[in-house]
């Protein structure tokens, strides 16, 4: 059962951000109050309707007193008992603590593991099935830095992906990605096992992270680029350190200026990241085991493409639709580990 008194501190919150709203205010102010409203008013409406249901089933089972009404009142009652614990799981749902980061933009980072060319190529099917998935979404997917091997894979590679609820549909993509099938560089028809890993950050702002200029160190070199006439003859690529936690960042551009900006950008965002692992961390020694914020360096999901099975290992998801979800057909998959995830927090809640 929810305890009233939380659902009552609620509805008096979301009437206050009503009253403040219409009496008008600065603009920052009025920014705040407006973005609290959106965040609170579908909670509100869930109280109401659970609230509502309730009211009327209390009201149909006082009607069974009266001869007049007991007829219609044995005929409501089922219907709205019925009714009862679908409200109350939409509440409960709706009561769910949010990640402030789910409504951002992410870094997108795919790196080759394990298998040489074979998980090169892999990451670059990787990166295209995560561009085909954004693109259906209706998300900008743009490639801010990018290093492709001699057979069309890739080394590395760091996009930003910008729409709505971006970070909060992709953070559970963030671990090793483990293929299985016949690489195109084996002549003999064997399966080898390649892996690559996938980081998924939310974007940082500047208020998320300061960045203390005395804490970074800046380096240029001369880039490497593809060859003929794209050979960089300049030192325009830039490394740049954090020195308290050592993260290193390369961009490798044509612009020294843009490659700062990308360097910078993705610093923040790992730094964010680390921040928020620490935060995580500290509010429960469990949370490791949730899906979305565990170990990356864990093997999450095995693509075998004799069979054409997709499996995550994580909620034991088996597809049998590798075709599809490699050109981007990845909602089945996250939903399912969407809904895993509220049910661990739902437990978590009533514990």
């Amino acid at each position: 059962m929810i305890p009233e008194e939380r659902l009552e501190q609620i509805l008096q919150r979301f009437q206050y951000l009503e009253a403040a709203m219409a009496e008008g205010t600065s603009g920052a102010q009025i920014a705040d109050l407006a973005r609290e409203y959106s965040e609170i008013k579908p909670v509100a409406e869930q109280i109401s309707a659970y609230r509502q249901l309730m009211s009327d089933l209390d009201e149909a089972e006082s009607m069974l007193s009266d001869p007049d009404m007991k007829e219609l009142a044995e005929e409501e009652i089922p219907a709205l008992k019925a009714a009862l614990p679908e409200a109350e799981h939409a509440l409960q749902l709706a009561l769910l603590p949010k990640d402030d980061a789910d409504t951002r933009p992410a870094m997108l980072e795919i790196r080759p593991g394990t298998g040489g060319d074979e998980a090169a190529l892999f990451a670059a099917d990787l990166l295209r099935m995560y561009q085909r998935y954004a693109e259906a979404r209706g998300w900008k997917f743009e490639i801010i830095e990018e290093q492709a091997s001699e057979l069309g894979g890739i080394k590395e590679v760091v996009a930003h992906i910008k729409g709505e609820n971006v970070f909060g549909r992709l953070k559970y993509e963030s671990g090793v990605h483990r293929v299985q099938r016949v690489p195109v560089t084996e002549s003999g028809g064997r399966i080898h096992t390649s892996a690559a890993t996938v980081a998924v950050l939310p974007e940082a702002q500047d208020v998320d992270i300061k960045i203390d200029p005395g804490d970074i160190r800046i380096d240029t070199m001369r880039a490497s680029g593809s060859g003929g006439q794209h050979v960089n003859t300049t030192d325009s690529a830039v490394r740049i350190t954090h020195l308290p936690t050592g993260l290193m960042v390369v961009s490798a551009e044509k612009s020294q200026h843009r490659n700062r900006e990308i360097a910078m950008q993705v610093l923040r965002a790992r730094l964010y990241d680390l921040e928020r692992q620490r935060i995580d961390g500290e509010r429960s020694a469990d949370r490791a085991s949730q899906v979305g914020s565990g170990d990356r360096s864990e093997r999450i999901r095995t693509y075998n493409f004799p069979q054409g099975r997709m499996s995550d290992h994580r909620i034991n998801l088996t597809l049998y639709k590798l075709d599809q979800i490699m050109q981007g057909d990845l909602d089945e998959i996250i939903d399912a580990l969407a809904a895993d995830n509220q049910a661990r927090l739902l437990a978590e809640m009533g514990q």
